[in-house]
């Protein structure tokens, strides 16, 4: 089994803005909703900015140059970013998806290895850890550390490589239909799924991964 992590397996919760805006206003005497604003700017002029990122060393220099971007935007010194990041890192905005864990809990019951294959930072590993999903996990991929990224056919060749079986003996489950269809190129089963229910035919929970993979 291979899944996507963002939108598949875990989710950005939005709520999390208001949480650290609360908290930078409080902290620091700012107004929440400008703050709200300048994290979702932020995010929005960086969100591609990390796809030359290969190690976790080049992404803690890369969120360090991002605190400082924050703050300045925030009209704050450049001694508040540390505090800033650190309260809310990358990995705390994330949270499971409903069923997550007893989904790949069941897969890994039925002695099938579980891989995550993400277009992410290198820090991957981590960002299950604050999940709750990592020891369900037996190999987790960022596709910054490999040096291309999904729906480019190596992706998904390294991935199964890396899970030791050969790709049409995988599963993938992603929310992007490229991807479905950069899977099944290689020859892997793949599934598109929709937690929002909008998509026809795709599927609308992950449990519904569960009878898919007894085939």
């Amino acid at each position: 089994m291979l899944f996507d992590r963002d939108d598949t397996i875990a989710w950005t919760d939005p709520s999390v803005y208001r949480e650290a805006a609360l908290w930078a206003a409080g902290h620091f005497g700012l107004d929440p909703r400008a703050v709200g604003r300048a994290l979702q700017a932020q995010w929005e002029e960086r969100a591609f900015g990390w796809w030359h990122l290969r190690s976790e060393e080049d992404e803690a220099q890369f969120w360090t140059e991002y605190g400082l971007e924050l703050v300045e935007r925030l009209g704050l010194p450049p001694s508040a970013a540390p505090d800033l990041m650190a309260a809310f890192p990358y990995e705390r905005y994330m949270k499971p998806v409903e069923g997550a864990r007893d989904v790949l809990g069941e897969l890994r019951n039925r002695g099938l290895k579980i891989g995550v294959l993400s277009n992410t930072l290198p820090s991957i590993g981590r960002t299950l850890s604050a999940v709750g999903l990592d020891d369900l996990v037996d190999v987790a991929l960022a596709t910054c550390t490999l040096g291309v990224h999904k729906p480019e056919a190596q992706a998904f060749l390294l991935a199964a490589d890396a899970l030791g079986i050969r790709p049409d003996e995988v599963l993938f489950i992603d929310d992007k239909a490229e991807n479905i269809a950069g899977a099944r190129a290689v020859g892997m089963r793949a599934e598109l799924i929709d937690l929002r229910g909008q998509t026809p035919g795709a599927l609308h929970d992950l449990r519904a991964v569960l009878p898919l993979a007894a085939r």
